[in-house]
């Protein structure tokens, strides 16, 4: 049979795969081998890592003691099939599915007489980022709150009947005025009111708070770029307004009250060619323009670089929201760089200022960190509104010997002069990679959510593959070479300050299956043949300091599993043990996790169910009308659609406890 083309989210995974960089800046891997022997780091790579020191290898612990009961849930068993799943004990119910009403008179979902009006009034596609704000006033605020949702992306051989997929050889032929604006306003945000009732999650309907924002919502630029002519365009000739917002993956929440939601792959929305000897074809081309994965450009002349090439400056950025004001105007925010955003999940430095955390999620790119100027105010939260524009952006450089420090990205420090082709800060922001190439950053194996415990002040740095990483490229922080199933960095800032300028690093795992020696896989020996996972994605820290790993890229193929959520030991003798909680359905990805403050609900985000595991060269193509699944509806005239599922524990308490 025909090897069938990639999904939507296996190519997006390639185009990633592929990598943009072309500095010649030392990678993780070796920085490895500056601080080990390569023939050790290769040798203990084909072995489980034995060869390597415990601060690489947590796994060299051969008879580990029982591991203290952080997660005392039973653990759900690996595997894959139609339907999610959760561990014994749990309440895993969907919350709000692609389609279903947010704003006040939206209409009933139906997909074969979808226009954008409506899908502008309802849920989004490809639910990513979730965030929880309890509602002031609430007589239980972890029961009663606002939940923050980014739309990714959208899939139109799923979503549209008798489509199927449009990018490649389709060249869009299938696609009208009418689609591609149902995919604009699916793609964005939504702000939804939920509350719990009897122990269980609803949607409030009609409710004042109620938002959709899509790839038209006119949004401000603000910060050092806003108001640079690289950022201005025939529709706006200050370079200070932009519609919409692309590709938002992961994200954070304030201390202040705001949302904050990152664009990652913006270049698949562009086509055309610059002319030639364009100013902008190196930065282009730095971030993979143009993509061509969608087909805007036929219709909306800003996604052409012919036409508008400072269009796709405006994107790529962090973009700041008031969910309790939905007549507020997003806010996209450029001291804190441009690049594939993952997240922003941030925390409190020892003086009060705050700190965000970035991954820029592409093979060979960095891992950044922006620390605000000024100390947050806690009394008046409205006094916080534009502190996101002022502060430091730096980039992480990781040393062989287990230490590592933020490079300043600023202009006039070091190589970001005028020498380098940089004016001024904002040409250093639009251009972020090339002054991180600059700088000599590390090389990363796809960082994508980096997050900060409060409770034991540690970082955690998901970084998810590398397919192209060769045996001369392992360094220390990213030391196997074809990294197929990626691996967690741990960061330990000086003095417990998440603000300071050095940090120690080591690996807490190298995932993929312990049992298979040539995957050199460090899992801790107390975990067990289902707690074992590939492609670490998103991550959560819940209120106890427990961290939880979303993954996305398993698959039967892959892995013999599902994507999901697994709990993960950080601390004491089992440290680097990882045990299975939650079960994606067939095709899906994990995204999302976001505890409430009781942690009493997790919720969780499932993007494109049905996608075919197209890696398998039986698999067909999926579409609309013969998806690989069709969860959560079961229903032949509907498509399986992404969704938000809400766990809790059964009986009450803290959900995993």
């Amino acid at each position: 049979m025909t090897q069938p083309s990639l999904n939507r989210s296996q190519q997006a995974e390639a185009a990633e795969d592929a990598g943009s960089n072309p500095s010649s800046n030392p990678t993780l891997g070796e920085v490895v081998a500056q601080r080990f022997d390569r023939r050790e780091i290769l040798r203990g790579g084909l072995a489980g890592g034995l060869a390597i020191s415990a601060t690489l290898a947590p796994r060299a612990v051969a008879a580990a003691e029982p591991p203290p009961e952080t997660f005392p849930f039973p653990e759900l068993p690996a595997g894959a099939d139609e339907r999610h799943h959760v561990a014994e004990g749990h309440a895993a119910e969907v919350l709000i599915r692609w389609g279903d009403p947010v704003l006040p008179g939206a209409p009933a979902f139906d997909p074969h007489r979808q226009t954008p009006a409506a899908q502008a009034q309802q849920f989004g596609y490809n639910n990513d980022f979730l965030g929880f704000f309890p509602l002031p006033g609430a007589s239980d605020p972890a029961g009663h709150g606002l939940l923050v949702v980014n739309h990714e992306y959208t899939n139109e051989e799923l979503m549209f009947p008798g489509l199927g997929r449009q990018d490649g050889k389709a060249a869009f032929a299938g696609m009208s005025r009418d689609l591609v604006d149902i995919e604009m306003a699916a793609h964005g945000g939504s702000v939804i009111e939920v509350e719990r009732e009897g122990g269980r999650w609803r949607v409030v309907p009609e409710s004042a708070f109620a938002r959709r924002i899509t790839a038209t919502t006119p949004m401000r630029l603000a910060g050092p770029a806003a108001g640079s002519d690289r950022l201005r365009t025939s529709a706006d000739p200050e370079g200070r307004t932009v519609l919409g917002m692309l590709n938002n993956c992961a994200g954070g929440v304030t201390p202040w009250g705001t949302w904050l939601t990152c664009e990652e792959n913006i270049n698949y929305y562009f086509q055309g060619r610059l002319p030639e000897g364009s100013a902008e074809a190196k930065n282009h081309k730095r971030l993979g323009m143009p993509g061509n994965l969608y087909g805007w450009a036929r219709f909306h002349a800003r996604f052409d670089l012919a036409k508008e090439p400072n269009e796709p400056n405006r994107f790529g950025w962090v973009v700041e929201i008031d969910p309790f004001d939905p007549t507020s105007v997003p806010v996209k925010r450029t001291a804190m760089g441009r690049f594939k955003h993952e997240g922003a999940a941030g925390a409190m430095a020892r003086d009060g200022r705050y700190v965000v955390f970035q991954g820029d999620d592409e093979r060979f790119d960095y891992v950044y960190r922006f620390v605000t100027r000024d100390a947050v105010n806690r009394q008046y939260k409205a006094a916080n509104r534009d502190i996101l524009d002022s502060g430091t952006l730096s980039v992480a450089r990781f040393d062989a010997d287990g230490r590592g420090t933020w490079l300043p990205v600023v202009f006039g420090q070091g190589p970001l002069t005028p020498e380098n082709g940089f004016r001024d800060q904002a040409d250093v922001l639009i251009e972020t990679r090339r002054a991180a190439d600059l700088l000599g950053a590390t090389k990363m194996d796809r960082p994508e959510d980096v997050e900060a415990n409060p409770k034991t002040g540690k970082v955690y740095v998901m970084l998810t593959n590398n397919g192209r990483r060769k045996a001369d490229q392992v360094d220390a922080a990213n030391p196997r070479p074809d990294n197929r199933f990626g691996h967690i960095v741990e960061l330990s800032p000086e003095g417990g300050d998440f603000a300071a300028k050095d940090f120690a690093w080591e690996v807490l795992v190298r995932c993929g299956d312990p049992a298979i020696a040539a995957v050199g896989a460090t899992f801790s020996s107390a975990t067990t043949k289902d707690g074992w996972f590939g492609m670490p994605d998103n991550c959560a820290v819940d209120g106890q300091g427990r961290l939880w790993v979303a993954t996305d890229g398993n698959s039967p193929s892959r892995t013999g599993r599902a994507d999901g959520i697994w709990a993960m030991e950080t601390q004491g003798p089992g440290r680097g043990t990882a045990k299975h909680f939650f079960q994606v359905p067939l095709g899906a990805e994990m995204c999302g996790p976001y505890f409430t403050p009781d942690d009493t609900t997790f919720f969780v985000a499932v993007q494109h169910p049905g996608e075919a595991d197209e890696e398998d060269p039986t698999a067909t193509p999926a579409t609309f009308e013969n998806p690989a699944t069709r969860w959560p509806d079961f229903d032949p005239a509907l498509p399986p659609r992404p969704a938000v599922v809400a766990i809790t524990k059964r009986g009450g308490g803290k959900v995993g406890a």
